[in-house]
């Protein structure tokens, strides 16, 4: 008899389990998707959307979900676990791997890190992505903005972030957003195990220019470092590999402005970007 392969579309999967976990529970209680709709105070589409899996939704989203059925923080876990599912294998097997890291190297071009990150500014930035509609970009806002509880953990990684003079030379447009993203950079520079470092420009060339770099310390001593542009990423494991961009970091660091210095730099900007008072 010959052995059938699996089809990957028929593996369960988290993202399945939680738009077919949302429909069972709709149908049981015995509501519309519009009776849902108002219960919520989503409208009834998103909520489709959700259903078919046609969206991920965000989680407070399924935090709602959640507290209108009586389901504990069900929905919430099988979101967690669904969007991993949105990622590439690689950006995946990165994610799994760095809620283990306990030490955690940073390097951005032009941008500020995602764990560092605002929610204002993490909007305008993947707002510049064109989404499809505003739901889409709420969704991808909360993933990344999630993401930074490995830095609110009881035993946080020690973190360390060298940022290029460019990523704080380019604002939000809102000026208002842009001093309360540089009061946070300065605010997580005072934490015990983070450090920031800020590369000036007068730096020159290097050799990381044009992509980020991460690097991964786990707690077995091996180590993996991610490379990501604004169109994809890769990911070393090799050891060999992994010690040249270890290498390229450590010149980095040489040539960045002491965390010290780094602070005032920051320190400077808002002095310069001081927030308007509220009208």
């Amino acid at each position: 008899m010959a052995v059938r392969k699996s089809d990957p579309d028929r593996r369960p999967n988290a993202r399945k389990m939680l738009m077919r976990e949302l429909a069972r529970l709709r149908e049981e209680a015995g509501w519309s998707l519009a009776q849902l709709a108002e219960k919520v105070r989503f409208d009834r589409s998103y909520l489709h959307k959700l259903e078919t899996g046609a969206r991920l939704g965000d989680l407070p989203t399924v935090k709602a979900l959640d507290e209108v059925y009586g389901t504990g923080t069900l929905l919430q876990l099988l979101w967690t676990l669904a969007r991993q599912d949105a990622f590439a294998d690689k950006y995946k097997r990165f994610m799994q791997l760095e809620g283990q890291a306990n030490v955690r190297y940073e390097y951005t071009p032009s941008t500020v890190p995602g764990l560092l990150q605002t929610e204002e500014y993490a909007r305008e930035l993947l707002a510049a992505g064109r989404p499809e509609d505003e739901h889409e970009l709420e969704e991808k806002v909360s993933v990344r903005i999630s993401r930074q509880d490995i830095l609110r953990q009881d035993d946080p990684p020690y973190y360390r972030a060298i940022l290029d003079e460019a990523v704080l030379r380019r604002p939000t447009t809102d000026p208002a957003a842009w001093h309360r993203q540089l009061t946070h950079l300065a605010d997580q520079a005072a934490q015990p195990r983070t450090t920031i470092q800020v590369l000036p420009l007068s730096a020159g060339l290097h050799d990381l220019l044009g992509g980020s770099l991460t690097i991964l310390w786990m707690p077995n001593g091996t180590s993996i470092a991610y490379i990501e542009s604004s169109r994809n990423g890769d990911l070393y494991e090799n050891a060999t590999d992994v010690e040249k961009l270890k290498l390229s970091f450590d010149l980095l660091r040489d040539m960045a402005l002491s965390p010290e210095e780094s602070l005032q730099f920051i320190r400077a900007l808002l002095a310069e970007t001081a927030e308007p008072p509220p009208a």
